[in-house]
């Protein structure tokens, strides 16, 4: 890509650049398109085959709780602005009155 390529995008994306950061993007992504053609000819070179992966599988674990009950919460509310009853008070933001 070349600079004229790089401040048409750059205009269309509705992004700011200064000529330094065309210049650097200009060198950037041709490194960047250089990268994907590489890949594409791997790509091209295996053809039909189907890529040999491993086993197929989720690995769980089992959930456990590490922790007291209540452990932690004095902390947490001791470090909230405003509380009541153990919950975090905040100010109300939805309008749920329907006139």
């Amino acid at each position: 890509m070349n600079k004229e390529e790089i401040k048409h995008l750059s205009t269309l994306a509705r992004i700011e650049l200064a000529d330094t950061e065309v210049d650097e993007l200009t060198k950037d992504i041709s490194v960047i398109l250089d990268y994907v053609s590489v890949v594409q000819e791997i790509v091209d070179e295996a053809g039909d085959t189907e890529p040999e992966l491993g086993a197929r599988y989720n690995v769980f674990r089992k959930d456990d709780v590490t922790n007291e009950p209540d452990e932690y919460t004095k902390d947490i509310i001791a470090n909230m602005p405003n509380e009541k009853d153990r919950y975090l008070v905040v100010k109300k933001i939805l309008n749920t009155d329907s006139n």
